[in-house]
């Protein structure tokens, strides 16, 4: 998929370059796009929901967003003081989208912000104990969200969202809500028979991880109704419909789950390009190879790289140094795939990740 904006330069690349070109004057940063971009940032939403949708085909069902928007500060604004409804910058208008848990928005809303984007967070994304409703509740909860932004101008945000060049992060459990944004379709066969057959699994796993994968088992059929035949409906492939929608250019998992409801055919029908980020140390439950490096070997896209952060498991997005890079990676690939900056497919390129000490290209066996 060629990127899918921006064939000349724009206001937006112009002040990157310049961006990166006084960055570089300082001391040298072997992640450059972790820097804060050319824009100042702004902040929708929060505790006053201002903007809350329902979702009349999921029985009213409540969407909460919260916004990350380029914004005009005042110049003797203090950090963090006039963020809040701050004025939006219309200059490099309308912005690409990016969208995620608000959890996942509050970690990298500000910094991609910044460099252009507008990132939507959608309340609720939460961890849950165990694999339920959810698993397809909140994957339309995004689509959702995208056709509300898309096509109900958010109040102040006029003319700044580019609804038609979107992108999904999600970082664990929620990575699972990315994949299935990209075009994976649940297998249930594939699932049933891995829980009906989880004692011989190897490695083993304990009875917690039986527990939050496979309690859903035991009541598949009351799932499957609950999700509805649009969704369920397989024809003769035995696979649930997809969940995704065409606006959607990019996806990027962090430490994903989905390997075990999708399997092998669920997954080959990704075809939105995709970055992995993965600690290479995230081994409870057997994360890296049985949930990362499955999904990876699996998906069907061809424009697909998975990079291991060395020496990190699954909490690393907690940690300073690794959620750093992190915003490197996820700039340069979005900025790619949804800004069209040819550029930035160098900083996220095998070339450049076999450069650095933290991190690897693709899977690594020892771990």
């Amino acid at each position: 998929m060629k990127p899918g904006k921006l064939s000349s330069m724009s206001v937006f690349t112009l002040l990157t370059l310049v961006s990166l070109t006084l960055s570089s004057c300082g001391p040298s940063n072997p992640y450059p796009l972790s820097e804060p971009g050319p824009y100042d940032f702004g902040t929708k939403g929060g505790f006053s929901e201002i903007y809350t949708f329902r979702d009349p085909s999921r029985d009213d069902r409540k969407v909460g967003l919260m916004v990350w928007y380029p914004a005009k500060l005042p110049e003797d604004a203090t950090p963090s003081e006039y963020n809040i409804d701050a004025e939006p910058d219309l200059s490099g208008a309308p912005y690409p989208i990016i969208l995620s848990s608000a959890k996942l928005g509050s970690i990298f809303g500000p910094h991609l912000a910044s460099q252009g984007f507008v990132v939507v967070g959608i309340k609720g994304l939460d961890n849950y104990v165990v694999w339920d409703e959810n698993l397809f509740n909140q994957p339309l909860d995004i689509l959702f969200a995208l056709d509300q932004v898309a096509s109900n101008p958010l109040e102040g945000l006029e003319g700044m969202i580019d609804a038609d060049h979107a992108g999904v992060m999600g970082y664990s459990f929620d990575g699972y809500n990315t994949l299935a944004v990209s075009g994976a379709r649940v297998e249930p066969e594939h699932y049933l028979n891995r829980c009906a057959n989880f004692s011989e699994l190897f490695p083993t796993l304990p009875d917690t991880a039986k527990s939050y994968f496979c309690d859903l088992s035991q009541r598949w059929v009351e799932f499957s109704a609950n999700a509805g035949p649009e969704l369920t409906s397989s024809g003769d492939d035995g696979l649930w419909q997809p969940m995704t929608d065409e606006r959607i250019r990019a996806v990027m998992p962090m430490a994903p789950d989905g390997a075990m409801i999708f399997g092998e055919r669920g997954l080959q029908a990704v075809d939105t390009p995709t970055l992995l980020l993965v600690g290479a140390e995230d081994t409870d439950w057997d994360y890296y190879d049985r949930e990362a490096r499955f999904i990876f070997e699996n998906i069907g896209t061809p424009e697909k790289a998975f990079i291991t952060f060395l020496g990190e498991d699954h909490l690393m997005i907690f940690r300073d140094e690794p959620l750093a890079i992190m915003k490197h990676f996820i700039t340069a690939f979005f900025g790619y795939h949804l800004q069209g900056n040819e550029n930035y497919a160098d900083y996220f390129s095998e070339k450049f990740v076999s450069r650095q000490d933290e991190v690897a290209w693709g899977t690594v066996e020892e771990k």
